[in-house]
């Protein structure tokens, strides 16, 4: 019984999130460059929760604009081409490829060619 309540006070078992339930059209953030589908998964988590978990489709020619980011971050690709930069170094990214950003650092994605670029973003929120 005592185990029960210490993890119910932990916050639910588990959250699981359609993406169609949470996707948006709009244009991506730091610049609104192009347009962009979002899928926001973590929003509809309840809080507090300890990380931030999103899909976002750049369209032809958009691009998450160059932001000074307060923590570490991930890219993933899901589809398509990119190209992402950090501190002015510049790497171009396909299916299956990550990169790892740190703290501090200058960061911003932009898609490549023809077909959408489909990435994975995460990052921790801060502490509470």
């Amino acid at each position: 019984m005592m185990l029960a309540i210490l993890l119910m006070a932990a916050g639910p078992a588990m959250v699981v999130v359609r993406e169609d339930d949470v996707k948006r059209d709009e244009a991506p953030p730091h610049g609104a460059i192009g347009m962009s589908t979002a899928y926001r998964i973590s929003d509809a988590v309840p809080g507090p929760r300890a990380m931030e978990f999103r899909k976002r489709v750049l369209h032809a020619g958009a691009a998450i604009g160059l932001h000074r980011i307060d923590h570490d971050e991930v890219y993933y690709v899901l589809a398509g081409q990119g190209q992402v930069s950090s501190d002015g170094n510049n790497a171009r990214l396909a299916p299956g490829m990550a990169a790892y950003l740190y703290k501090g650092a200058m960061v911003g994605i932009r898609q490549l060619g023809e077909e959408p670029l489909s990435i994975i973003v995460s990052y921790p929120n801060a502490p509470r």
